[in-house]
């Protein structure tokens, strides 16, 4: 597992590129409320959104999760404590008054940058 990136994935790195080249600036791998130890993977502080690309085994897609094959019991309530975790965290930042977006890693990525465009022009 130490060889799994923090920040700066292929999914994020596409991401990004795709909302730059729209124009967007924002902060990456940033905690978006101070005193709480989550961070997003691009966040945009003036407008109050946070997004995370999160992959699919890691935080349980519901359409390519399967537990692995090795020690499996392990990797499945890693993953349901990976869940729980990204539940909370979308929680205390929704209390705080944030924005919360989640991103697939097999989203495609015009229709994810999309999304984000879409909730930065509500907000």
């Amino acid at each position: 597992m130490q060889s799994n990136k923090r920040r700066d994935t292929k999914p994020e790195l596409r991401l990004r590129s795709e909302l730059h080249r729209r124009g967007l600036r924002y902060f990456v791998d940033r905690a978006p409320i101070k005193g709480v130890r989550r961070r997003a993977d691009i966040v945009f502080p003036r407008k109050k959104v946070a997004v995370f690309v999160d992959g699919c085994f890691w935080h349980g897609c519901p359409e390519h999760f399967t537990v692995a094959k090795t020690n499996p019991e392990y990797w499945a309530a890693k993953v349901a404590r990976n869940r729980a975790r990204d539940l909370d965290t979308d929680r205390r930042l929704e209390a705080a008054g944030w924005w919360v977006l989640r991103v697939w890693e097999h989203e495609e990525v015009r229709e994810a940058a999309d999304r984000i465009d879409r909730a930065l022009a509500v907000i």
